[in-house]
């Protein structure tokens, strides 16, 4: 896709292509031009170190911060080292071990979404990917301290909301956030993964449909053609997003912060059932 793409409005389908461009920026280039004096630190302290999920301690504009995020790499000898940014259990446990640093040390948390899933192997499974995300969705509402969530590229089901629970969650234009993948939810409800295009229309997963959901809370401009057109516009545009927000969030009370957390989770999803609804089956 080139700059011809913003003449017109994009499909859902196209922006699931876009997400997952090459040549997009990754966690790792966010890292490197975002922060400076970053340090990486390994493991999780129970199994091993997950090279799909990265993390450590960094400095932005004059702050002190713990960063992570999925970590895709940029050809196929690093997508296979990195398992394409799908992270096993160990990868989620290094996060929330990076999430009670912070605490410990009153510096807030800016976590970094893209990838297609959490990996679904059998070497996962067996060590406990679902107790995993589960509980740093559940720790990452106790944690006392701001939490930025800020989704580049795919935001690709439990993979993504096992980092993804925060105060204040921001979207680049043309990065993607859903539940299932559209050819996974294809394969579900048609039998036919090739419906993708019709199954990016119906789970709402752009940036545009999150935020009238009020899922997310900022959208972050793209340059046109999309992020990997204008790399350091695009770096620009999210350092300044980032730094606005934590400024808002790091003054808040931090026992307001957290009942806002909470409150901001547990709105997604609510419903209201027209009268006489009750009766039908």
């Amino acid at each position: 896709m080139d700059n011809e793409t913003e003449v017109r409005n994009l499909t859902a389908w196209e922006k699931v292509q876009l997400s997952r461009h090459p040549q997009r920026p990754l966690t790792i280039d966010y890292i490197e031009n975002l922060f400076d004096d970053f340090i990486e630190l390994h493991g999780d302290r129970l199994y091993g170190d997950d090279p799909a999920l990265i993390g450590g301690l960094g400095i932005l504009g004059d702050m002190g911060v713990v960063v992570f995020g999925h970590n895709k790499g940029k050809n196929i000898k690093e997508n296979i080292n990195k398992n394409f940014g799908m992270p096993h259990p160990e990868g989620y446990r290094k996060a929330l071990r990076l999430m009670r640093l912070a605490e410990r040390w009153n510096l807030p948390v800016i976590s970094f979404i893209d990838t297609p899933g959490a990996y679904p192997g059998i070497g996962a499974e067996e060590r406990g990917q679902a107790e995993a995300i589960g509980r740093n969705i559940l720790e990452a509402f106790e944690i006392r301290t701001p939490i930025l969530v800020v989704v580049i590229g795919e935001g690709g089901s439990g993979g993504a909301l096992g980092i993804g629970v925060g105060d204040r969650v921001l979207m680049l234009k043309n990065a993607v956030y859903s539940v299932i993948s559209p050819e996974g939810c294809a394969a579900i409800i048609w039998k036919d993964s090739k419906q993708a295009e019709k199954a990016a229309e119906s789970l709402k997963l752009t940036a545009q449909d999150l935020f009238r959901l009020n899922i997310i809370d900022e959208i972050i401009p793209e340059p046109p053609g999309g992020a990997h057109t204008d790399m350091m516009a695009t770096m620009n545009s999210v350092k300044n997003s980032i730094l606005k927000n934590l400024e808002e969030i790091c003054s808040k009370d931090l026992d307001t912060l957290l009942e806002e957390r909470h409150q901001k989770v547990r709105r997604i999803g609510v419903f209201e059932e027209k009268p006489g609804a009750e009766g039908r089956s």
